[in-house]
């Protein structure tokens, strides 16, 4: 699985990396807001890699994105009680929920008891 032709983890590296180049050199973002970012970096690299691994995992990796920027947000100053953030979140749950219920098929049974009926149709009899 490569992003931009790199692994995941070095676009990952390069990105914390360069973050810390720009705090460095004048951006100004604390150590926790940092590290929120890159928290954010990472949940979006989850979604690329469930979205391009098509392994049925997209919807958890959606909402830890959303999970990982309602943090991002708090750590920027959003000013909004934990009431509040988890109605947010419920609702992001729920939205997620009808999605995936359009996209996940009941598997189809294999054995042979399950296949076939005990009551089968009366067929005509010898004349």
């Amino acid at each position: 699985m490569r992003i931009f032709g790199r692994e995941p983890a070095l676009v990952l590296g390069f990105l914390a990396a360069a973050l810390k180049l720009f705090a460095a050199f004048g951006l100004d973002v604390s150590a926790t807001q940092q590290t929120l970012i890159n928290a954010v970096l990472a949940a979006v690299v989850g979604v690329w890699i469930a979205i391009v691994a098509r392994d049925g995992a997209l919807g958890a990796a959606i909402m830890q994105l959303a999970q990982t920027g309602m943090a991002l947000f708090v750590g920027f100053g959003l000013d909004w009680s934990a009431e509040k953030q988890g109605m947010v979140m419920a609702a992001i749950a729920a939205l997620l929920a009808l999605w995936e219920r359009t996209q996940v098929t009941a598997p189809v049974s294999l054995t042979r008891l399950e296949q076939t009926s005990p009551v089968k149709a009366a067929g005509p009899t010898g004349v």
